[in-house]
Formats: structure tokens, sequence, C-alpha cells
């Protein structure tokens, strides 16, 4: 089918897909995938019945039949977690104490800087266009300028990359070309440097004001100081939030006791089990980016966390995303290079056997590049993947069944049939979960919640 995509205004694609994807959930993965969107996505389609204004569309028989023109929106996700916390609240929408990480957007929204300051830049800006003439920022004033530049990357990141500082200058000296460096190849280089001690001195005075992240790393002084300093990840939204208005770290504690004794119930309300994990998130981020427990003592404090339904959402509240969509998303960007480097191997047992089992479904294209990996990357699997016989197999000793697994899938088959596959934490117990590629979603997902790495093993397999 021929597909005219709208991402922008100004990026417009023609795409022909074939086949079309059955559910609107697998063509959303396909044009994430193709498009390297990240995040959740909104599809509308042009609908002749309402003289092609746009839809969105839910169901696939909306489209029409050879041709449609399909635009795509990103959705801003934000969990009860996030918009309950004093960081997220609408009283410091952008204030660069609080401790989310995002991206900076491309090009980098320059803030207005105090009244004086844009009259002045506004008729330099006019005297540049004439003349060619560069402004002279007074000392006064481009500290000011410094100030509120280094703020607005702080509303996105409290550690921004030299790559970041540089699309900011970048963009600065765009906006206000009067600023531009006299004599420099790209106009910008001076800002950078300004802005790159700005962002230090800022970073000194949050952790001052005792900001979560920054405060936490306040104490490392050593030669391989950069290398204990936690940073959140690349993925990582709302690592280490504040409380939330008018709560305390008691408070919290209170809700995880009741919290606690809500899942020991019989009948588990799930719904105030997902409200409450949501309120505490605050206090079980605190204790496990700063204290980095073991993972049992995380059970005892936090055993709704070792449900799989709270694992997805857990990892929504961190990262802003779904944990299936993103993983899947990922998987298959590389599902049919992966699978042609697997038939050009095919003399390894191990993936000529899977191979054989494959067909033209997506689920069990996934299962085979997943289940194949450690034997195309020569990879000790056991300590990621093991197999056992339900009929060879005593299935009530867990511990005999995942010895030497710290975090991985048990597949339990009965001859050549796959009864099912369970997400396993060493000494924790087993998690139910639909298919292998699911299993590997939540294994992926589970030990950055956690602050803890997968077996050493599998390091290639990630």
């Amino acid at each position: 089918m021929l597909l005219r995509i709208i991402l922008d205004d100004d990026n417009i694609r023609k795409v022909i897909l074939d086949p079309l994807p059955n559910t609107v959930e697998e063509l959303m993965i396909c044009l994430k995938t193709k498009f390297g969107i990240t995040g959740e996505i909104v599809i509308q389609y042009q609908d002749p019945e309402f003289d092609m204004e746009l839809c969105n569309l839910t169901n696939m028989l909306d489209l029409p039949k050879d041709k449609a023109t399909l635009k795509v929106l990103t959705k801003l996700y934000h969990t009860d977690s996030t918009l309950d916390t004093e960081s997220m609240s609408s009283s410091s929408e952008d204030s660069p104490s609080r401790s989310q990480t995002r991206q900076l957007p491309r090009p980098f929204p320059i803030p207005a800087f105090a009244c004086d300051v844009e009259l002045s830049l506004r008729s330099a800006n006019e005297v540049f266009v004439k003349n060619g003439e560069v402004f002279e920022v007074p000392k006064e004033m481009k500290s000011d300028m410094l100030n509120k530049l280094a703020e607005a990357i702080f509303v996105y990141t409290q550690y921004p990359t030299r790559e970041e500082v540089d699309a900011v200058a970048q963009a600065l000296v765009v906006k206000h070309p009067c600023l531009k460096d006299p004599g420099s190849v790209f106009g910008w280089y001076s800002w950078k440097f300004s802005l790159m001690f700005k962002v230090r001195m800022l970073r000194q005075m949050l952790r001052q004001a005792r900001c979560p992240e920054l405060s936490l790393n306040k104490g490392f002084s050593s030669p391989t100081r950069s290398k204990k300093i936690k940073k959140t990840k690349k993925s990582e939204v709302n690592v280490l939030p504040g409380y939330s208005k008018g709560k305390n770290e008691n408070d919290q504690e209170i809700e995880r006791i009741a919290l606690v004794n809500e899942v020991k119930k019989e009948n588990i309300d799930w719904k105030l089990v997902d409200k409450m994990m949501d309120n505490t998130y605050s206090l079980r981020r605190k204790e496990i980016v700063t204290d980095e427990p073991l993972v049992a003592h995380v059970q005892e404090r936090w055993p709704a966390l070792f449900f799989v339904h709270q694992v997805e959402l857990e990892f929504t509240r961190l990262t802003s995303e779904s944990l299936r969509e993103s993983f899947f998303a990922g998987l298959d960007w590389y599902l049919d290079r992966f699978l042609e480097l697997y038939k050009a191997k095919c003399g390894i047992p191990g993936l000529s056997r899977l191979l054989r089992q494959l067909d033209n479904s997506t689920p069990k294209k996934r299962n085979v590049l997943l289940l194949g990996l450690p034997h195309f990357l020569k990879e000790d699997c056991c300590a990621f993947t093991k197999t056992i016989q339900v009929r060879t197999t005593r299935l009530d000793d867990e511990h005999a069944i995942t010895k030497g697994m710290k975090v991985g899938v048990l597949v339990v088959m009965d001859g050549q049939d796959s009864l099912m596959q369970l997400l396993c934490w060493k000494k924790r117990g087993t998690f139910s979960a639909e298919g292998h590629s699911n299993c590997c979603g939540h294994a992926d997902g589970t030990p950055l919640q956690f602050e803890h790495g997968l077996p050493q093993r599998t390091e290639v397999h990630f």
C-alpha cells in the first residue's frame, strides 16, 4: 500500500508497505522502527467521509484501499508519579532543580531574556543585518544571558554533553546573529565555553540547595571520580524525583507499609496498588539509587515491584516509554538483517535447528532471533536462557531449576512443545510472561530499575 506519511510540516515521506500490518499497533511499531521515533505515537488519517479531515486511526479497515495520507504525532506521556512530584508540578514546570532528564530538542529553543536584554539584542541584530557589525555584550548582560540559558538546559538535563552545549550555543547565534564571535569559523565557540562554565556553576549552586541527584554526587573526589558519578542513563527520564509538595519521607514510608500489607492480601486491589506505587516512587528511587540495596532487600520492602505488571509500569515511570513497545521497536529494527545473518551461518547446529522453525509470523521471527543470539555470538546462554522438560524435571524445586541464573528466561517444554516461559530472578522466584520475546523484554528492563547489571557472559547478547 502506498502511504504519504506526515512527520512534520517540513518532513513528509512516501512509503510503500507490502504487506500492510494487520493492526494499528503493528503499524505503529513499523513506523517507529522505520523513522526512528521513540515514545508513544498517535496515527491520524484523512477520512473521505469528513472531506479529508484528520481522524485518529483505530482500525486498519478505516484506511482507503490503494493509498492513504497518515499523520504521525508524538504523544507526551506522564505517569501519575511524575505529575504528583514537586519537581514535575505546574508550580515548578521550568525549574532547573528538578531531577527529570530528557534529550535536548534540536534546534534548541532559546528562551526569552530580560526585557532590556531583548531590546538591546533586537537593535544589535538590525545593525548586524545592515553592516555586519557584531554586538559587544556587556559583562553583566552576558552573565544574565548565560544564567538563563543554563536554567533552560537544566529543564532537560543536569549533565549536558559537549555536543548538546554546542547545539545550544549554535542556536543562540542563529537566533541572535549579532552575538557571533568576530573572526571565528563557526561564530559560537566563546559562547560554548562560557556556557559550559556556567552549567558547572549552576550545578554547584543546586547541590548546595540539596537537589537530590546532585547532592548524591557531592562526595566523589577521587581520581576515578568520573566513573563514580551517577548520571542518568540515556533512556532514563525521571530518575531521582523529589517528594511531592506537602509530603516527606515519613509520609511515603507510611504509604509503603500500607502497600506491603495490601500485597499480602488474598484478593489484591491492583488499582490501589498501582496508585500507591505511583505515590511512593520518589522514596523507592531514593533507596535504589543512593543505597544500591540487594535484590532481596528490595523485594522485602517493595514486593509489588516483583509482578510483571509492575515491572512494566516501573519502566514507564522511569523512562516515560512503554517497555514492550520500545523493546519490540528496537527488536524489529534489526529483525530482517539478523535473520539474513543467521541464514548465512546456517552451519551452526543451534541456528539451523531454529531456522527450520521459521514462518511468516512476526512473533516467531522474534523468538528465532532471540533464541539464536547466543549461538550466533558464541556466548554461554545457560546464564540467561534455560530449557527444562516437564516430564523429567521436578517443577517444585525452584532453587535447583534456576541455579546459576542471575536474571533470565526459563522455558518449560513438553517434548517438542513449549508450555510456558518464565522470567526468573536469582533466589527471588519466577514470573509468568507471554512468549519468549516478552520474557526477554522484561529481563532487559528489570535490571535498569534495580541499578543491577546483566550476567557478564551475556553482555554482548544485550
